[in-house]
Formats: C-alpha cells, sequence, structure tokens
C-alpha cells in the first residue's frame, strides 16, 4: 500500500492497481495472461499497458526475496574467493572474470538455489495479499475470496495446488544441486 501512495498517487512513476488501463479493453482471451494475450493478437498498446501495471507488483513481491537472495549469495561468494582452488585458479594467470565465472559462482550457488527455492514459497504465500491489493484475479485473491466466505473445499484446493507446486520447486532445486555439483549423484 506504500508502494501505491509513493509510486503511483505521490510521484506518478507507475500506473496504478488494475491489470490494464482503465480505457483499454482486455485482448481476446487465449491463455488468460494479459501479456502473453496481446502479443498474439498483435495489441501493442495493450502489452505496454500490461507490462506497466507489472512494475509495482513485482517490485513489491519480490523486494523481500531480492534483499535475502542478494546477501546469501554476497556471503556465498566471499566465503568462495577465499579458498584455495581460487587463488590457484588466480596464480595461473586466469582472468578476474573468469576465475569469478568459471571456478568461484558455480560454487557458491549450491546456498543461493537453496535459499531461491524456498523463497518461492514465500513468494506464493505474498501473492495473496499482493493480488488483492493490486486488484488481480489470481489464484491468490481466489484463496483470500475463499477464506473469506468460508469455502473450505476452494480453501482446502488452493492448499493443495501451493502444496504441489513447491514440492515440484524443490524438485528442481534437488535437480540442479546435481548439475551444480558433480560429485553429488542420484543412485
Amino acid at each position: 500500500m506504500i508502494g501505491q501512495l509513493v509510486l503511483y498517487r505521490n510521484l506518478g512513476l507507475v500506473p496504478g492497481p488494475g491489470r490494464l488501463d482503465i480505457v483499454l479493453t482486455a485482448p481476446p482471451t487465449v491463455t488468460g495472461l494479459y501479456v502473453i494475450d496481446s502479443i498474439l493478437a498483435g495489441q501493442w498498446h495493450i502489452l505496454g499497458s500490461a507490462l506497466a501495471h507489472l512494475i509495482l507488483p513485482a517490485l513489491v513481491l519480490g523486494a523481500f526475496s531480492m534483499g535475502l537472495i542478494a546477501r546469501i549469495t554476497r556471503s556465498s561468494m566471499l566465503e568462495v574467493l577465499s579458498l584455495d582452488y581460487i587463488t590457484t585458479a588466480r596464480s595461473k594467470g586466469l582472468r578476474e572474470h573468469l576465475v569469478i565465472i568459471r571456478h568461484a559462482l558455480r560454487n557458491a550457488l549450491m546456498p543461493v538455489v537453496t535459499v531461491i527455492g524456498l523463497a518461492y514459497g514465500n513468494l506464493l504465500s505474498g501473492a495473496v495479499l499482493t493480488e488483492t491489493i493490486f486488484a488481480w484475479g489470481g489464484i491468490g485473491l481466489y484463496a483470500y475470496n475463499a477464506a473469506r466466505t468460508l469455502d473450505f473445499p476452494a480453501i482446502m484446493g488452493v492448499s493443495m495446488l501451493i502444496a504441489i507446486v513447491f514440492i515440484t520447486i524443490n524438485l528442481i532445486v534437488d535437480m540442479l544441486y546435481c548439475w551444480l555439483d558433480p560429485r553429488i549423484r542420484v543412485d
């Protein structure tokens, strides 16, 4: 709400709530996603409006996760950059950007991937509040309305969907571990 107050009302940097400007009509529905539907329909003015309306909700939803991921990445990189094999790579005469990209970053990504996977759960739960505040129709607003009207089957359905998505994300994170660290084997 503070983002809307400051960035929309006071500064006028971003458009207001909703998915499109008030004067525009929704593109022909193919996927239900205005960005993709406007591209498919070739309606570029609607695409611009839909992308502009994504800025503030994405910023608000991702702000917490961005800070957490940046801190973990920094601390992990600082830890890896002080290890012996990084010193060896530098002493062999490799350029600094190659040392960081090829040697340090891949080994520093393990905790970062873990935090990204866990942060995705926060994004799912934060979508309920974000969609309600920014007047976006989606799973979050559906969950809010189901909880408000005590629609228990809908609440259980949303909970199951979020659990399945969260389990799938954790499976993807585990598979990324195998790709990032060849020492990890799947038997």
